[in-house]
């Protein structure tokens, strides 16, 4: 029997759909199996590696992601997406703008020490490969995101006619938390290294102090 043509079109539809979604969750599953790899083989762990991990062949991860790098783009972003999430999360939680500079520090830092290797791979941008700008553009859409949340309880510390300060603080600070958190992560584990708790603080601390210059003056009484 002839199916009417809207009919077979609706087939049609219904399996690509289907297809569809079994691809996406496949394509999740080997982000997540290539992540556990990093995670105990570390982020120089080559392809067949990875593959072996995952239980499946290197020619079935080239057909999702075309190389290494569009792997590492790829779950850059499932990553990064959690962290920025996290990160969010503390900054709604926290009361005063130092405690919301203090928590985004803390879960940035304790979503990167929870896994240094996976950070490391996600972070690195690599160099002389197809997926570069892909890769790139992740990581940075992530530090842009962070840098608004970081800018918009600073806004309301600013005097005023200072707020062309706050363009350049949210970069400037970024750099900041990027570089004394992975210096931190690379530090052996002495009793001189800072506690991640002691860390979020400092950071906090610096670059609390960094914008607290340009804010309104606290009034003082004055002498009878």
């Amino acid at each position: 029997m002839n199916l009417p043509q809207n009919a077979e079109q609706q087939g049609i539809d219904g399996r690509s759909a289907r297809w569809a979604a079994h691809r996406e969750e496949r394509r999740h599953e080997l982000i997540r199996s290539a992540r556990r790899a990093v995670h105990r083989l570390g982020p120089e762990v080559p392809m067949e590696e990875i593959a072996t991990a995952a239980g499946t062949s290197k020619s079935v991860f080239y057909r999702y992601f075309g190389d290494k790098a569009g792997l590492q783009a790829a779950m850059g972003e499932m990553v990064l997406a959690q962290m920025q999430s996290r990160i969010a999360d503390a900054a709604r939680a926290a009361q005063t703008p130092h405690e919301g500079l203090r928590a985004m520090v803390s879960a940035y830092l304790g979503m990167a020490a929870s896994s240094p290797n996976v950070y490391e791979f996600v972070t690195r941008v690599p160099s002389g490969e197809p997926a570069d700008a892909q890769a790139g553009a992740a990581l940075g859409n992530f530090f842009d995101a962070v840098g608004r949340m970081i800018e918009e309880p600073m806004q309301r510390l600013l005097a005023p006619g200072r707020h062309a300060t706050i363009a350049f603080w949210p970069a400037a600070a970024i750099g900041l938390v990027r570089a004394a958190g992975e210096r931190w992560l690379e530090t052996p584990e002495t009793s001189r290294k800072p506690t991640l708790d002691s860390m979020a603080t400092m950071i906090a601390d610096w670059l609390f102090a960094g914008i607290s210059a340009e804010a309104d003056p606290i009034p003082t009484k004055e002498q009878p």
